[in-house]
């Protein structure tokens, strides 16, 4: 019975070469013998399968024939030879048995023993950051400025993030020779896998410093507490996220700091609520201001106002007060006040309001 490629990599029929890749990604972490807990049958599974599942030629005879690109009935050639003929050649490029070429096998190794992708010189921006600030209902309207309080890898202002001692020299890395990049050989189970990665010592650049900053150790960062000040726009939505740029983590060897990404929450308001960019209010008013009408004052965000009461105004009733809502966000123009009216019906009558409302009852008659 042939097997189900897509059922071992967890992807329906219609996924693209993108989905199938980060599948394979994920299950080549997940299983890989040589990481603990890895499981060797569950990795050439998901090894055969995505061997054919990434070629468009392979891929479209598999989908059309339910067969292995081999056919004959055999299992995919992808899943022959682990640790013999079938593996890498000592030099770090496929042997003849596979062709890995244009299916981003390079990529996923590279990341499961460690390669590094960076070039020469090349540092690691900072890391990004995120945190979470709650706001008032009103500051939601008005906009606000922030201070957020953060404790973070900061460039050293000793050394001006070079890890290197004041007036220290540079000199030749040791361990690179001043290359930038050491080459390793690693054990898999398709044999010797010839790697280049980049110099941990020096991180690419090929010089160290002969004495490193005494503040940092050597790493041009230091843990801070830093005072961010950020303005919340009027308008902002629950949940929306700001960013900031440059001010996450400190990059490595000088590189650009990462972001901040400031998730705002907005605190709900005991009498409004937000409808898009309208706010809507309840006003309750008595059997005879409705019967009758009048002037009431409304409370909206920006402080009480009259509002006219028609004559004969039943409960649910809407009426909208222009331009008292929530500013647009990055436009111009704000929306309306939306106020629903609704029935006062008091729950204890005096003797003399019992006799009035009994009158009225006999008169309807």
């Amino acid at each position: 019975m042939a097997k189900d490629y897509y059922e071992i990599l967890g992807v329906s029929k219609t996924a693209s070469s993108d989905e199938i890749k980060k599948a394979f990604r994920k299950l080549a972490h997940k299983h890989h013998p040589d990481k603990s807990g890895g499981d060797e049958k569950k990795f050439k599974e998901a090894n055969e399968a995505y061997q054919v599942l990434s070629s468009k030629e392979k891929r479209a005879r598999y989908d059309q024939t339910g067969q292995d690109f081999h056919g004959q009935g055999q299992s995919s050639g992808a899943g022959q030879g682990f640790g013999g003929s079938g593996g890498f050649s000592a030099q770090g490029g496929p042997a003849s048995g596979w062709d890995f070429s244009g299916t981003g096998f390079e990529d996923i190794f590279s990341e499961m023993f460690g390669g590094g992708g960076r070039s020469r010189g090349q540092s690691r921006t900072g890391s990004d950051i995120a945190v979470d600030v709650e706001i008032t209902f009103e500051e939601m309207v008005h906009g606000v400025k922030k201070d957020i309080h953060l404790r973070k890898l900061s460039r050293c202002d000793v050394c001006s993030g070079t890890g290197g001692k004041p007036h220290s020299k540079e000199e030749t890395c040791p361990d690179c020779g001043g290359n930038g990049r050491v080459r390793r050989t690693v054990q898999t189970i398709f044999g010797a896998f010839a790697q280049e990665a980049v110099c941990e010592r020096c991180h690419g650049r090929g010089k160290i410093y002969k004495e490193k900053c005494t503040t940092c150790h050597g790493d041009g960062r230091i843990q801070k507490e830093e005072n961010i000040s950020i303005e919340i726009p009027a308008g902002i939505h629950d949940g929306q996220t700001l960013s900031v740029s440059g001010r996450g983590a400190a990059g490595e060897d000088g590189a650009p700091a990462g972001d901040l990404f400031v998730n705002v929450h907005i605190r709900p308001h005991t009498s409004f609520k937000r409808h898009g960019d309208d706010i809507t209010s309840h006003l309750k008013i008595t059997f005879a201001e409705a019967t009758l009408g009048g002037k009431m004052n409304v409370e909206t965000i920006e402080g009480d106002i009259s509002m006219k009461i028609p004559a004969g105004t039943e409960p649910g009733e809407v009426f909208r007060i222009r331009g008292k809502g929530v500013p647009h966000l990055g436009h111009f123009g704000r929306g309306d006040h939306l106020v629903t009216i609704s029935l006062f019906i008091p729950k204890k009558l005096s003797r003399e309001e019992r006799d009035l409302i009994e009158k009225l009852a006999k008169l309807k008659k």
